[in-house]
């Protein structure tokens, strides 16, 4: 029997809600599921020097502190150590044998971010851009204002190279300048943090690429490339050439693949594995290097490294405050 007008109408608003509902459905957000297993609180950061990271974290959340103070003077640790080459003190020049760094550091409860970039003379990269996201407007503040504003609140300039490093690169500036390559000059230092609440953040800081051009800022101060947090999902961080995390905001996307209901390491080789593909120039260049860590609501964590170097990258763990950091291996994409 022929439908009516009116029966024809009927159905098809029944059809059209249908499909909004399904679509809506769709692109809703998959909440992380907690997990009874979760031991809070939790840090994870990159690198062997990850473990003094964590286990200074740890310090304070035991003694009662805050999630950003835990991330912050973690990050310190590494920044105020002479022995790490890409970050804070004694991180690596540019072509001008000139220090700069970048850092960021992002709240997931309010999303509320600060960073630095370009930024000379100020050991302690990550305590400035905290500063930004919590006595500005800004998320942001570059160069020679980024000098200014930290030098207005009381940070002490002073002098960032050792003598045994600027002889190093004052060799390399005689003899062939693009020789100024370290094994150590993609190491990053990145922390995720989860408090005994839940609540996630992220915090990121480097010297950046040795013998970069001035001025050059990579990926670390970038929200979306070099660090991303939100607190119903979980948080990602970057390490190794920065531009490539920015080509493909890479931090954002891990997130929002976790958002989709996708498992930390498996969100951290589905980006890996689409950098690749837009830039396969990396496959065969030895001194590409790119690498993430992430970390999901329900705790669990992962990560995915693009290649082997001088080193194998890896990750330092902490749960709870009564055991101490371990270091995880991270086995390379392309072996």
């Amino acid at each position: 029997m022929p439908r009516s007008r009116r029966e024809f109408l009927r159905d098809s608003v029944v059809l059209t809600g249908a499909a909004v509902a399904l679509k809506a459905h769709a692109e809703a957000p998959k909440k992380v599921p907690p997990t009874a297993k979760l031991e809070l609180p939790l840090v994870i950061a990159t690198w062997n020097y990850g473990m003094e990271l964590c286990a200074a974290a740890q310090k304070v959340f035991a003694a009662g502190g805050d999630l950003l103070d835990a991330l912050e003077k973690g990050v310190n640790v590494v920044e105020d150590d002479p022995a790490v080459h890409s970050v804070g003190y004694n991180g690596l020049p540019n072509e001008d044998g000139v220090v700069q760094l970048d850092a960021s550091i992002m709240d997931g409860r309010n999303h509320r971010a600060g960073a630095v970039a370009a930024i000379e003379r100020i050991k302690n990269p990550i305590s400035v851009a905290r500063k930004v996201m919590e006595k500005t407007q800004h998320v942001m503040i570059v160069g020679a204002g980024a000098n200014a504003f930290a030098k207005k609140l009381g940070f002490k300039e002073q002098e960032l190279l050792s003598p045994e490093v600027r002889a190093e690169w004052e060799k390399a500036k005689k003899t062939n300048k693009d020789s100024f390559w370290r094994a150590d000059h993609h190491d990053t230092v990145c922390c995720i943090g989860i408090d005994a609440k839940g609540n996630i953040a992220s915090a990121v800081s480097t010297s950046g690429l040795p013998n970069k051009l001035a001025g050059r800022v990579g990926d670390s101060p970038i929200i979306g490339a070099g660090n991303y947090c939100d607190n119903e999902i979980g948080a990602a961080c970057a390490t190794g050439i920065g531009e490539l995390a920015i080509r493909n905001a890479a931090s954002f996307a891990i997130v929002e693949r976790m958002r989709a209901g996708v498992a930390p390491t498996q969100a951290c080789q589905e980006i890996m594995e689409r950098m690749i593909k837009h830039s396969p120039e990396v496959k065969t260049d030895p001194k590409a290097q790119l690498a993430f860590i992430a970390v999901n609501k329900a705790g669990e964590v992962g990560a995915a490294a693009l290649r082997t170097q001088a080193k194998l990258f890896r990750y330092a763990l902490v749960r709870g405050t009564k055991t101490g950091p371990e270091l995880v291996d991270v086995k390379p994409m392309l072996g």
